[in-house]
């Protein structure tokens, strides 16, 4: 497993951590596995989504906003219960497929640490499991 650092600079924000995540794969040395992503925070969370147009993570979060406002007179005291309820709606974790030694992704596809009550220093948890490739005598 290897921890990847992530910083957020905003309260809301998507970030594209696609291409940390294919480094830690291709570190690995895995040809053909599964490569584990977990978010140890319970106000923040990792998806996979377009990554191509900006305007889908910025949809994704006016969404997120509209449906859980800051403001809802929530009952948990820290003022951050919408942030506790974006979380559990996109997910601490995915997994993704390695093939070849690669993460196989859509074509349109990117992985994204999501912040919602940043800005703050995070971690994102990569653990690739799978065949590694030895080579033959």
């Amino acid at each position: 497993m290897k921890t990847l650092a992530v910083r957020t600079d905003r309260r809301e924000q998507m970030l594209d951590v696609t291409r940390h995540v294919a480094e830690i794969v291709g570190e690995s040395g895995v040809e053909d596995g599964w490569a584990m992503l977990f978010c140890p925070h319970t106000t923040a969370a990792v998806t996979v989504n377009e990554n191509a147009d900006p305007d889908v993570p910025a949809d994704i979060l006016d969404w997120l906003g509209g449906q859980c406002p800051r403001s809802a007179g929530w009952r948990h005291r820290e003022g951050n219960a919408d942030a506790h309820i974006k979380a559990v709606l996109v997910g601490p974790s995915v997994m993704l497929p390695i093939v070849e030694g690669r993460l196989e992704l859509g074509t349109w596809q990117g992985v994204f640490f999501c912040e919602f009550d940043g800005p703050r220093t995070r971690s994102l948890q990569v653990t690739v499991v799978g065949a590694r490739q030895h080579e033959l005598p």
